[in-house]
């Protein structure tokens, strides 16, 4: 198969290293400045089973007719748009499209716009890329789910690809309870992290406990209501680290918001409160998140346009 990864920063660097080890025709559809770095180091994944770069093919563009077998989107929600605008002529009518993103809205959007040809897929990894373009695999963790949407059979080529050593792979013929249990897990997790500004550590240590069940109980009755409950055995996950005494555990949100960089709130956050709202959910912790990153998010706005 023909792959192309939207995106070569932790996670699509990650999974992209690997299939390239595997054997696989991979090419990344990136921006420039990463085209050029990685054309000059190569993509190095430095992970707990050890470290190597690997030649890496990349396109900054996609010429009108290039269609590619299996298009993966590992691009944070913010750039998605402009994503699929670059990778639309890689995309036949035989292309299908495995979007790693969490939340849940993307998908309305691509099966609006390519019915038929939309996996769900979700990706688990604790992963970053360091300031010289080195993909960190910080630990063994590097798991991908895939399925189609309608529960319908996988094509067999598409696991045949994704197969290789270093991902463990798992077809489920129910990937949207999947993708809701994931996103009630980062929606919560980005609750509890942003609002109180700090670890689960120091959160706990400060009395938060109770206040920590009640972001967990909010996002998991909203995937409830919506069909999709938790799985007794995500719930407990869920539980089991985001009640660790101790922990340094923060939301990939939260870090984001910390960095600068930019924050899928409204992707994952905004997304979520506006289904609740659908489903006449309570949903107050999440609500006065979204209401503190919009503010936030307002006054950085404000503070770029301020002349100097």
């Amino acid at each position: 198969m023909r792959i192309l990864i939207a995106g070569a920063g932790a996670t699509g660097g990650s999974f992209g290293a690997r299939l390239i080890e595997a054997g696989r025709e991979v090419t990344f559809l990136v921006r420039p400045r990463r085209a050029e770095q990685l054309a000059r180091d190569g993509l190095t994944l430095d992970a707990p089973d050890g470290r190597r770069t690997l030649q890496a093919k990349t396109t900054t563009t996609i010429a009108p007719g290039d269609h590619y077998d299996l298009l993966i989107i590992a691009v944070k929600a913010p750039a998605l748009a402009d994503v699929l605008n670059t990778a639309a002529p890689a995309i036949g009518p035989a292309t299908m499209i495995l979007p790693m993103l969490n939340g849940m809205d993307h998908l309305d959007a691509l099966q609006a716009a390519y019915p038929g040809q939309v996996l769900g897929g979700l990706v688990k990894i604790v992963a970053t890329l360091d300031e010289a373009g080195t993909v960190l695999q910080m630990t063994p963790l590097c798991t991908m789910t895939v399925g189609t949407l309608d529960g319908s059979t996988l094509k067999a080529e598409i696991p045949q690809a994704l197969n290789v050593p270093g991902i463990e792979l798992t077809v489920d013929d129910d990937v949207l309870t999947r993708l809701w249990e994931k996103w009630a897990f980062i929606a919560s997790a980005g609750v509890i992290t942003c609002l109180f500004r700090g670890t689960i550590g120091d959160i706990l240590a400060a009395g938060g406990e109770a206040h920590i069940l009640r972001a967990i109980a909010e996002t998991e009755e909203v995937a409830r209501s919506a069909g999709h409950a938790v799985s007794a055995a995500g719930h407990a996950q869920s539980i089991g680290l985001l009640t660790e005494a101790g922990s340094s555990f923060t939301s990939s949100l939260y870090r984001d918001l910390q960095h600068g960089d930019p924050v899928e709130a409204e992707h994952i956050l905004g997304g979520l409160a506006a289904r609740a709202r659908k489903l006449r959910v309570a949903t107050p912790l999440l609500d006065a998140t979204l209401l503190q990153l919009r503010t936030h998010h307002r006054a950085l706005e404000r503070s770029t346009q301020t002349p100097h």
